[in-house]
């Protein structure tokens, strides 16, 4: 692999563990419409298209605007208080960039929030670039997000390698013809993440060094 330039990582479940925030945020917004709280590990499962996707279908369309906005209203403070790096990010960041790789986030959650954690957690600085899907007509797992990442720095796609924790990312980086590689700390399982066959599976993001 030593063809590559540019790395681009997902981030929720991939770099960051924000999920306590998001069950917050989520379970604020059941509770203002009088709907059924929902546990942990059921939201976990339902996340990675978007907060607008993870509300529609508990939401009926005529409230989605209204529980959009209670949610990113409430998600602003619970990002601050309840998301984390996973072990040894920081450390992976510094050292791919020490070794001149390029760095970009792809992301299909919204850009504001993408910032907020980035900044919050202070791995800004790594990124050269950071992609949301709000800025595309589609998010993940269309290739889109990954191929304007890859134009934008004037690579090959043969240089570039994709890092995520869903199916989805799997499927994103299999359908933008781009070096795939599965960490197993997010949303999908083991088994749902083999049978996409991506490049390699690994059990932590801080492995990744391991293959550069």
């Amino acid at each position: 692999m030593q063809n590559i330039k540019l790395v681009i990582f997902d981030l929720d479940g991939t770099l960051v563990d924000a999920y306590r925030a998001i069950e917050s945020s989520f379970n604020y917004v059941m509770r203002a419409f009088g709907l059924k709280i929902r546990s942990a590990q059921f939201i976990r499962r339902a996340v990675g298209r978007g907060d607008a996707n993870l509300l529609k279908s508990y939401i009926g369309k005529h409230d989605l605007s209204t529980a959009l906005s209670l949610y990113r209203r409430h998600h602003q403070n619970s990002l601050l208080k309840q998301s984390r790096l996973y072990p040894r990010v920081a450390q992976l960041l510094r050292k791919l960039k020490a070794k001149g790789y390029k760095l970009a986030v792809a992301s299909n959650r919204p850009t504001r929030f993408s910032r907020i954690l980035l900044k919050h957690l202070q791995i800004i600085g790594y990124f050269d670039y950071v992609l949301c899907a709000d800025k595309l007509k589609r998010g993940k797992p269309a290739p889109e997000i990954l191929n304007k990442i890859i134009r934008r720095f004037k690579v090959k796609k043969s240089q570039a390698l994709y890092a995520g924790d869903m199916v989805i990312d799997a499927q994103a980086g299999k359908n933008a013809h781009i070096l795939t590689v599965i960490v197993t700390t997010g949303s999908s399982s083991p088994y749902e993440i083999k049978q996409q066959k991506p490049f390699k599976i690994i059990s932590a993001i801080s492995k990744l060094s391991d293959l550069l």
